[in-house]
């Protein structure tokens, strides 16, 4: 299967069995670049936020992972200031076998389960592992200034987010 076939097969499965408070697309005509959107998951500190994502695809996509960043900016240890994840299936432990759907899905339980001992930004993982309820006030914080729905991307730029 080529890589364009293989983009088209995860975007014909995100349209007709998308994950729950996801989506995602191509962002313009290049299906190489798509946009995502994740619902902050119930019982997290980020329910309810809007937040956006970006995906890019290499060219030898399945057998190499896609590049996914936040565009929110976020509270989390595993997301950096700049929307990159810490998540070992966007890296070492990727498999061919993996979707997007699947990605998101992954993406959205770490929003709910960070991992704090394998953490981008440490005192957001050390703040989580000595005081939880500071920390999920902070995320609170950040999800309501930066992650509704009426403020689009919170990190600026050129980038716009097309309706999916």
């Amino acid at each position: 299967m080529t890589t364009k076939k293989r983009i088209k097969a995860d975007l014909d499965e995100m349209l007709l069995t998308p994950p729950a408070n996801c989506s995602a697309g191509p962002a313009t005509d290049n299906l190489y670049e798509w946009q995502a959107t994740i619902i902050g998951p119930e019982g997290s500190p980020y329910h309810n936020g809007v937040f956006y994502l970006k995906i890019e695809f290499p060219t030898d996509y399945p057998f190499k992972p896609p590049r996914v960043s936040f565009l929110t900016k976020i509270y989390h240890c595993n997301i950096g200031e700049c929307g990159s994840i810490c998540l070992d299936i966007l890296k070492d432990q990727w498999s061919p076998a993996l979707s997007v759907s699947k990605v998101l899905l992954s993406i959205c339980s770490l929003m709910t389960d960070p991992n704090p001992e394998d953490p981008l930004v440490t005192s957001i993982a050390d703040l989580l592992k000595s005081n939880k309820r500071k920390h999920d006030e902070n995320a609170l914080v950040y999800t309501l200034t930066h992650a509704s729905d009426s403020l689009g991307y919170s990190f600026g730029g050129n980038t716009s987010i097309n309706n999916i």
